[in-house]
Order: C-alpha cells, then sequence, then structure tokens
C-alpha cells in the first residue's frame, strides 16, 4: 500500500495514502451486507439484496463511503508505521481521489512529534534545598493535640490570653459598612496572633456582647492590604484547658508509652514529610533542566487545545469559588500580577508541560520501558490513596470506560521514563551532599534496594501462608458440613 509523507512544518505532516480496490473488498462486501440488512426490497429478503440492487438503488458510492470508513484507519495506521511517524492527535482525513475499481486515495493532515536528540541524563545535575524540618514544627503538633484531646468550659467573665472565643468582625470606612468584609461566630484563640493585626489587643478584657474599634489591614477578599476600621464583637468566651506533655498524655494521644517516644515519632512524621518535598522538588528540578537542554517546538494545534482546556478549568473553579480572575490575583501571593501575565504564565507552563511529555515519550521507547499489571495495580493503589477512594471503586470505573486504561498506561510509563532520568542524573543538596532518590520510599523513609525486596518476600511468604491456612480451614470446613445425598444427624 503506497504511502507519501509532505511535511507540512517541523510538528505537522501530510499522509497520503493510495488503497488498491482488492484491499478495500472486505470492507465493500462488509458494507454492501450491512446495508442489505437495513432496507426492504420487494421481491428480496431482508439481507439477501444483491450488490447490483443496492447500486442502481442507492448509488455505489454510498458502498464506497461505507466502505472507507470502516477501514481508513487501518490504513492509516499502517502509512504511520511504515513512516515511523508518531501522531499526537487525530488526523483530518479528505479523500483525494476515487477511481471506482481501481483505487482510492486520501490524505491525512496531523501533528505529530517533531525529531529530536534526548541529552544523556548522566550529564545533568540540579541542586535543591536541603532537608530541614522548620523549628518548633514538633511543639506545634503537640500543641494541636492537645488542643484535641483538651476541654472547653464556657466562662461568664473577660476574655483572657489563651482563651478561645467566638467573634463577629465589621469592616467600615467613615462609619460605612464595607461590602464583603463582615464574618460571623469566627473562633479565635487569643494571644495567637493568627488574624488581624490589633485583634488581640482589642478582644482581651472583653466579656460577652460587649464590642470594640480597632483600626487594621484587611488580610482576605477584594478589600485586601486596605486599612479599615474593625467593629470585633465577643459571643462567647471559652476556657481552654489542656492536657500536661507528660507520658500519660502521649498514652491517651498515640500508640506510644512516653512523651519523648512520641515526640519521636512526630520528628520522623515531619522528617519524611520534607523528604518528599525534596524528592519532588528533585525530580521537577531534573525534568526542567532535560527540557530546557533541547529545543523542539510544540504543535500549534495541541498547544491551542491544551490552553483552552485549562482556560475552562480555571474559570470553571474561580466561578465555583465565586470569584473572577482579578480577584484571585489580588489575595495571590503575588498580587502585583496582571491577567495578561497571568494567562501568559499558564500558556508557559502549558508549553512545556507537552514539552516534557514529548521528551518522557521519548525517552520510555529508547529505553523499551515495559507495563505490566503489577504497574497498573500499584498505580490505581496510589491513584486511590490521593484521592481518598477505594481501589475498587477506580477499577470499576475502569470497566466502564476502558479508554482510561490507555491514559494510565502513558501516566505509568513516563513516570517508569522520568524515574529513569533522575536516577541517571546527579542531585545534590544546598550543603553539597548528593541525594539518591532511589533510597526513598512512598511515604518518605529510607530504605534500599535490598532491604525493600526482602520486606516484599517477607509480605509476599505471609500472605501466602495466610492463603494457605485459609484454604486449609476452608477444605476443613467443608469436611465437616454433610454433602449432597449425607443424611444430617
Amino acid at each position: 500500500m503506497p504511502s507519501t509523507v509532505e511535511q507540512l512544518s517541523p510538528t505537522r505532516v501530510k499522509i497520503t495514502v493510495e488503497v488498491p480496490f482488492s484491499d478495500l473488498k472486505p470492507s465493500m462486501d462488509k458494507a454492501y451486507a450491512d446495508i442489505a440488512r437495513t432496507i426492504n426490497v420487494p421481491g428480496f429478503r431482508r439481507g439477501k439484496v444483491p450488490p447490483m440492487v443496492i447500486d442502481q438503488r442507492f448509488g455505489r458510492g454510498v458502498v464506497i463511503q461505507e466502505a472507507f470508513n470502516d477501514s481508513w484507519q487501518r490504513f492509516y495506521g499502517e502509512a504511520v508505521t511504515d513512516n515511523q511517524l508518531t501522531p499526537l492527535a487525530q488526523p483530518e482525513v479528505e479523500v483525494t481521489k476515487l477511481e471506482d475499481g481501481d483505487l482510492i486515495e486520501f490524505t491525512a493532515e496531523v501533528d505529530v512529534r517533531p525529531e529530536f536528540e534526548v541529552p544523556d541524563p548522566s550529564a545533568i545535575s540540579v541542586q535543591v534545598d536541603a532537608l530541614e524540618v522548620a523549628d518548633g514544627i514538633v511543639d506545634e503538633q503537640l500543641d494541636v493535640l492537645r488542643r484535641r484531646f483538651g476541654s472547653r468550659t464556657t466562662v461568664e467573665r473577660p476574655a483572657a490570653d489563651g482563651d478561645l472565643v467566638t467573634l463577629g468582625l465589621v469592616a467600615s470606612e467613615n462609619g460605612e459598612p464595607l461590602p464583603d468584609a463582615t464574618a460571623e461566630d469566627i473562633e479565635y484563640t487569643v494571644g495567637s496572633g493568627q488574624m488581624l493585626d490589633g485583634l488581640d489587643d482589642a478582644v482581651t478584657g472583653l466579656s460577652v456582647g460587649e464590642s470594640a474599634t480597632f483600626r487594621s489591614t484587611l488580610v482576605g477578599g477584594p478589600l485586601k492590604d486596605e486599612e479599615a476600621d474593625i467593629q470585633v464583637t465577643v459571643t462567647k468566651v471559652q476556657a481552654q484547658e489542656l492536657p500536661e506533655l507528660d507520658d500519660a498524655f502521649a498514652q491517651e494521644a498515640s500508640e506510644f508509652d512516653t512523651i519523648d517516644e512520641l515526640r519521636a515519632s512526630i520528628t520522623t512524621m515531619a522528617t519524611n514529610a520534607a523528604r518528599l518535598e525534596q524528592a519532588t522538588q528533585a525530580r521537577d528540578a531534573v525534568l526542567e533542566a532535560l527540557v530546557d537542554a533541547i529545543d523542539v517546538a510544540v504543535p500549534e494545534n495541541l498547544l491551542a487545545g491544551e490552553l483552552e482546556g485549562r482556560r475552562q478549568q480555571i474559570t470553571s473553579q474561580l466561578a465555583q469559588a465565586g470569584l473572577t480572575l482579578e480577584q484571585y490575583l489580588a489575595d495571590s501571593e503575588d498580587s502585583t500580577q496582571t491577567e495578561d501575565e497571568f494567562w501568559a504564565d499558564v500558556e508557559r507552563r502549558s508549553t512545556q508541560s507537552l514539552k516534557a511529555q514529548m521528551v518522557l515519550d521519548k525517552v520510555a521507547e529508547g529505553s523499551e520501558i515495559g507495563i505490566d499489571q503489577n504497574d497498573l495495580t500499584q498505580h490505581i493503589l496510589r491513584k486511590a490513596q490521593a484521592e481518598g477512594t477505594a481501589p475498587q471503586q477506580i477499577a470499576e470505573h475502569l470497566q466502564e470506560h476502558p479508554h482510561h486504561i490507555e491514559e494510565y498506561m502513558v501516566e505509568i510509563r513516563r513516570g517508569k521514563a522520568l524515574a529513569s532520568v533522575v536516577e541517571a542524573a546527579t542531585i545534590t543538596d544546598s550543603n553539597g551532599e548528593t541525594i539518591d532518590l532511589s533510597t526513598i520510599r512512598e511515604d518518605g523513609s529510607l530504605g534500599s534496594p535490598e532491604t525493600d525486596a526482602q520486606d516484599e518476600a517477607v509480605a509476599a511468604a505471609v500472605l501466602a501462608d495466610a492463603q494457605e491456612d485459609e484454604g486449609q480451614d476452608d477444605a476443613q470446613q467443608d469436611e465437616a458440613q454433610p454433602g449432597e445425598g449425607q443424611q444430617q444427624a
């Protein structure tokens, strides 16, 4: 089956395919049979209408069109394979020549992955932040536990430092309340300094029903960073009685016997979380360095579709939150960013994302990275954990929507490709220490391929023993039950 390729741009080609009618015959026969089953012609049984009669009544062109619609994807796929192309979207197909009984010619314009060379990953070197657990994070976590296991008592006295108060807030300017600048039933710990400047001083000494006014800067909403008069009203005062940080508290709030063991556990969890953040930073840095090292164009149509999808998603999320883009940007960390700058940044990130996908796909092909059932199972388990759902729900979704399996397989393949690149790259932290991501487990703890393999082997053996014991128990239970035709005593 002859085919030629015309390079329209570095990322788009036109494939011209000539299909001899002999290759189209199976689809022609199928088209005649399908049409015969759907029509009634006097003198012929349904499904037994001869091709000649169908041609006379409906036109042979209808049959050829049916046959082409049934077969063009197969011919197109063969042409893609023969010419070693990597399509990135669906083609635009047009029949350009039809010589009945001889050949049919069609063209397919499609975006393709451009040619580029992947640099040696071992030449990539990146630096990330050193592993660091913020000062006070252990004490903060312990305070959270203390408040969870502490008690509250409503008191009939003025609010004091450490009390939990329920407040109402109204912001105004020149005596006029400001729109979208009021709040009710806010719980606040006096002395925490976590809301508005001046709030602690204003609330301290107020009893239920009393109010005070102070000048402060708004920290959220459309009037963020503007100064206003704030009236605060206390509606409830509760004294907090927090347990002592001792062994008894550790035993009540955790599975540990001593407060030192509890502290050590919190420190370990915080360290593991920081290590996972460091690993994510390292992977992102390696991928960014790899993509930046390659001069490759992104197909315009592909980028346009990606941008439109992201624009719709962002617009929808803002609408659900009751925000305009202007309001969102005003509340963001970089409140000076304009809407044009925001969308330009979205386009930049979309371009980098598509480049990364193309690069990882080529890495996977070059390394002949494969995927097995275990990869898919582990991916489903991780996805379920991230989404807080049952793995069975995801499995059922895949059964109902089989095309999503291919999307999962692509994600897995790219993930394995990135892992191979990261493994080959050199990663150091800001202290000059080399980081080996292969030793980091999914929970952030450190391990090694040898110990992890041993753990998996032990787990597999335990599971096998449990299944064997269960089988023996079932067999014994079957023996104990009267069989068909047996008399029960």
